[in-house]
C-alpha cells in the first residue's frame, strides 16, 4: 500500500510522460504522487485527453483539470500550453466540486492558455469528415485547430476572456474568415459570432476567478524549494514532432514540451518519469507494429477495460513494443518508469515482447520515423511464460509471481531504467512502491 514516497522524490521537480500512444495510466500515478507533491501542472493538450482516477470506490474522469486534485492538497495548474475549451472546463468543475473538493485557492488556470472555442470543433469535425479514408482519428474537440489558430496568432488567450469588447471584436474577425471556407470550401453552414460570445458568457464569470499568471506563480515555487509535478496527456509516441506523423495530436506531451508549456526552467527538472503500460495500445488511426487483430487482442481489450476515457472508442491493443519504448526513454531522458496494469496479463499463458523489427529484410532496434517504413516494419517477438495467477493487492515486489518477476526484470534490463513503481489495478493503493 502506498504511503509515503521514498526520500529522493520529496521536493523534486519531475515530469511525468505517457511513453507510449496515451492511456498508459498517467491519472492514477499523478494521483498517487500528488500527496506529497506541492504543485502538479498540466502543461499541453485539451480535452482530448482522459485521465481516470478511482480512489474510496469513487471514478472521475479528468480532461483538463491536473490529476493531482484528490490526494493532498497540491496547487494545480492549467498551464500555457494547454488549450482550454471554457464550456468544458465548467462542467469538470462542477464534477470535481460534487465529490467534496473546495477548488479555492487549488485551481489556477494561465492567462496565456489558449481557448477553445465552438468554431474551432466545427473546423475539426469538418476537416476530419473531408479526409474520409485519410481521417486522422481526431476526438473532433477542436485541439487542432485551437493549436492552429495560437501558431497563426489569431488565438484568443484565457486572459483575452476578462475584456468583452475585445472579446467580441476578435471572435467576430475569426468567424467572418472561417465563414468564408465552411461556405465556398467545405459547403457547410456558417456560423453565428454573437451567439458564440452568448455561449461563452457563463463560462467566463465561472472560471475567471481562478485566472491568474501561472509562470510568475511557478517561479516563485521553484525558487522557494517547493517541488512540482508536471503532468503531460496522450503519449510521446504521439508527439507532433517526434510521433508517428502525422497520425498524431496537435502539441508535444514529450518532456521537452513541459517547460514551454508551463514556464519552469528546463535545468529545474530533477526527474522525468515515463508510464508504460505492460501491453500496449492505440487510439485513432497510425502505424501500431504489434497491434494483434487474435484472440489474445480481444482479451487484453477486455482484460484492460480498453475503450476511451473522453471517446468510448475500442482501443486497439497488442504486445508490448520495446523498441518504441526505447526511443521514448531516450527522446524523454527517462530515469524513471511506472509499469500499469500488470495484472491485465495474470491469464496469459505466454506472453511476447517486440524486441527488434524487420524493415525490408533487415533487422534493426532503430524505431522509424517516417511513417510509411513504420508501416512496413515486421515486429521480432521473445516469448515469455506468463505466471497465470493474480499480481492484485500485492504490495511488495517481492511477492510478485515469479514469472513477473522475471518479466519485469527482463523489461528493464532491455530498457536500461527502473520501474519504480508497479500498478496491480487500477486503484491508487493497488500499486507497488520499489
Amino acid at each position: 500500500m502506498f504511503n509515503t514516497p521514498p526520500f529522493f522524490w520529496i521536493m523534486a521537480i519531475r515530469i511525468l510522460v505517457g511513453a507510449q500512444w496515451g492511456d498508459e495510466g498517467k491519472g492514477k500515478i499523478v494521483d498517487l504522487l500528488s500527496a506529497e507533491t506541492d504543485y502538479v501542472v498540466r502543461y499541453q493538450g485539451g480535452a482530448n485527453a482522459g485521465h481516470t482516477i478511482k480512489f474510496d470506490d469513487k471514478k472521475i474522469v479528468l480532461h483538463l483539470i491536473p490529476s493531482g486534485m484528490f490526494n493532498g492538497n497540491s496547487k494545480c495548474v492549467i498551464g500555457n500550453g494547454v488549450v482550454i475549451d471554457p464550456i468544458a472546463l465548467i462542467d469538470e468543475i462542477s464534477e470535481v466540486e460534487n465529490l467534496d473538493v473546495d477548488l479555492k485557492d487549488r485551481l489556477y488556470i494561465s492567462s496565456s492558455a489558449h481557448v477553445i472555442l465552438s468554431y474551432h470543433k466545427v473546423l475539426d469535425q469538418v476537416k476530419e469528415k473531408n479526409r474520409g479514408s485519410d481521417a486522422i482519428g481526431t476526438t473532433g474537440r477542436g485541439i487542432g485547430p485551437a493549436y492552429v489558430s495560437k501558431v497563426a496568432r489569431i488565438g484568443i488567450r484565457v486572459g483575452d476572456l476578462l475584456d468583452l469588447k475585445t472579446l467580441e471584436k476578435s471572435i467576430q474577425k475569426n468567424v467572418k474568415d472561417i465563414n468564408k471556407a465552411l461556405e465556398h470550401v467545405y459547403s457547410e453552414p456558417t456560423l453565428d459570432a454573437k451567439k458564440i460570445l452568448d455561449e461563452l458568457k457563463p463560462a467566463i464569470e465561472q472560471i475567471k476567478p481562478y485566472i491568474c499568471n501561472t509562470t510568475q506563480l511557478l517561479h516563485d515555487a521553484v525558487e522557494n524549494g517547493e517541488s512540482i509535478l508536471l503532468e503531460g496527456a496522450q503519449g510521446s509516441l504521439l508527439d507532433v514532432d517526434h510521433g508517428t506523423y502525422p497520425f498524431v495530436t496537435s502539441s508535444s506531451p514529450t518532456a521537452g514540451g513541459a517547460c514551454a508549456g508551463s514556464g519552469v526552467p528546463p535545468l529545474a527538472i530533477t526527474h522525468a518519469l515515463g508510464i508504460s503500460k505492460a501491453y500496449s495500445t492505440r487510439v485513432g488511426n497510425g502505424p501500431y507494429p504489434t497491434e494483434l487483430h487474435d484472440t489474445d487482442g480481444e482479451k487484453l481489450r477486455k482484460n484492460g477495460a480498453e475503450f476511451g476515457a473522453t471517446t468510448g472508442r475500442p482501443r486497439r491493443c497488442g504486445w508490448l513494443d520495446l523498441v518504441a519504448l526505447k526511443y521514448a526513454v531516450r527522446l524523454n531522458g527517462l530515469n524513471e518508469l511506472a509499469l500499469t496494469k500488470l495484472d491485465v496479463l495474470d491469464d496469459f499463458k505466454t506472453i511476447k515482447v517486440c524486441t527488434h523489427y524487420e524493415l525490408d529484410g533487415e533487422k534493426t532496434e532503430v524505431f522509424p520515423l517516417d511513417v510509411e517504413q513504420l508501416e512496413r516494419v515486421k515486429p521480432v517477438y521473445k516469448s515469455l511464460k506468463g505466471w497465470n495467477t493474480s499480481s492484485r493487492n500485492i504490495e511488495s515486489f517481492d511477492d510478485l509471481p515469479e514469472l513477473a518477476k522475471e518479466y519485469i526484470n527482463y523489461l528493464e534490463e532491455y530498457i536500461g531504467v527502473s520501474f519504480n513503481l508497479i500498478s496491480t489495478g487500477p486503484k491508487r493503493n493497488e500499486t507497488i512502491v520499489r
